[in-house]
């Protein structure tokens, strides 16, 4: 028996309990705290009419609504608030709560409380969903019981009644799910830190504090995994109150993760074991060498490095992350809506040998763009550009070029729409050439997600003749 799990359903149902968000992690939320008896209010900022796929899931349930423009103004008194990531913690209304004595939490805040299971998670600013999958395929490979969940689209509370001691769980925490989380994380990994969200997060600093929430609660005999290679990451390791175990892809460690002759190795003090060698991972990139690493190192006492070796040469990888969409006429298509930040567009192209059309652009998330600009020059041979950013990508080239004190030879071409941009793309490509959608930015100017708009992407690639 879970004993948090029975003593936190004794307490909920004597509560005043506000979801604030009806969205993909607060729906199922909702369903589980009625399904308990619970008072719930849920708050959204939009209307009953476009919350209609929510209201269809929530249908029998007994839950009250405080919708539209002025949703939080019926914010008060209520024992128990779940925000959703999003929603700062420091907004006015947020405050005066907490400061009445109410608690401000989140579904995956009480859900990592009251896991019995063994917590793998992973963070990041590049790489999540990929090392996330990874590390979940290797448990199941070697046969544990897992469950995958967190900003990788699945929300676990509502099912962790089902989640038995001896299973394993790995979730995806973003930064805003990391925000004010202070619970334990048995296994955690940083996979890189380079700048992002800041249309959200007030400083760079404040989103590199978010993240270290991920270890910053661990105990003694805790795992904490880093990138060896970022210097941000690497730094972490002397806040560290467990283990901090590196990776790293350029340099040859002593302990941890890195190349040896084309292996990926693992080091002790006292052996060496060599996981899988780089050429057999099927996905493209160095960035996936180090995904690889990354996933190797979390669960390395826990599986056998066949496990890594045979899921190397099987796994595609995740929907919008450089998917292969389809080839016509020569030319081949793929789709990286996944890349919402420049860091993350400069692993895609690079993992292409040759030059690529790029279509990137969306919306400003009010990060720097120059670091694209030596990628834009050496990598891209045509540059399809559309979205709030647009002018801030091409000045990346452009600044780049003058640096170098050449001309910018690479054409750039504005467009409105996505639609636009692929076909202007597919009218400017020759046989062989390489198509890839990755924005570097997000993409809430013209879609409600990276995935609607990798979805919208592929629909408008598989249509063409």
């Amino acid at each position: 028996m879970n004993d948090k799990l029975e003593q936190f359903k004794k307490e909920i149902v004597t509560k005043r309990v506000a979801v604030l968000g009806i969205g993909i992690s607060n729906t199922p939320l909702i369903k589980y705290l009625c399904g308990l008896g619970v008072d719930v209010t849920a708050f959204d900022m939009a209307e009953m009419q476009n919350l209609k796929p929510a209201m269809d899931l929530l249908t029998g349930c007994d839950v009250k609504f405080s919708l539209g423009k002025n949703y939080l103004d019926s914010l008060h008194g209520f024992d128990v608030i779940f925000k959703t990531p999003k929603v700062r913690f420091d907004i006015p209304e947020l405050l005066r709560e907490a400061e009445a004595g109410n608690e401000i939490t989140s579904e995956m805040e009480v859900f990592c409380r009251l896991c019995p299971a063994r917590i793998f998670a992973v963070t990041g600013s590049d790489g999540k969903t990929t090392t996330t999958t990874l590390i979940s395929r290797l448990l199941n490979y070697q046969g544990y019981k897992c469950w995958l969940g967190g900003n990788i689209g699945t929300p676990l509370l509502d099912r962790i009644d089902e989640i038995e001691r001896n299973d394993m769980v790995v979730l995806e925490l973003s930064s805003f799910q990391l925000h004010t989380m202070k619970n334990r994380i048995h296994t955690a990994v940083v996979t890189n830190v380079s700048p992002n969200h800041l249309d959200v997060h007030k400083s760079m600093e404040e989103y590199t504090e978010a993240k270290k929430n991920i270890f910053l609660y661990q105990l003694q005999e805790d795992t904490l995994i880093l990138n060896y290679d970022n210097p941000a990451t690497r730094s972490f390791a002397k806040e560290a109150p467990g283990k901090a175990i590196f990776f790293s892809r350029q340099s040859s460690l002593t302990e941890g993760v890195c190349l040896a002759e084309g292996w990926l190795v693992y080091r002790t003090a006292d052996k060496e074991v060599k996981i899988v060698r780089a050429e057999d991972i099927l996905l493209p990139g160095v960035h996936n060498v180090e995904n690889y690493m990354a996933a190797a190192a979390a669960v390395i006492d826990f599986i056998a490095p066949e496990a890594v070796r045979e899921t190397a040469v099987t796994f595609r990888g995740v929907e919008h992350r450089n998917e292969f969409v389809r080839e016509l006429n020569g030319v081949s298509f793929y789709n990286d809506s996944i890349g919402s930040s420049p860091t993350r567009t400069i692993a895609s192209v690079n993992s292409f040998k040759s030059r690529v059309i790029l279509i990137a652009g969306g919306y400003d998330k009010h990060i720097p763009y120059d670091v694209l600009g030596n990628t834009l020059v050496e990598r891209v041979k045509c540059l399809v550009l559309l979205g709030q950013t647009a002018g801030q990508i091409e000045k990346a080239l452009t600044d780049e070029c003058q640096r170098r004190g050449t001309e910018t030879r690479i054409p750039v071409i504005h467009c409105s729409s996505l639609d636009e941009a692929v076909k202007t793309a597919y009218h400017s490509a020759s046989v062989n050439d390489i198509i890839i959608l990755s924005p570097a930015s997000a993409s809430f100017d013209m879609f409600r997600n990276f995935e609607e708009r990798g979805l919208v992407f592929k629909k408008i690639v598989n249509s063409l003749i």
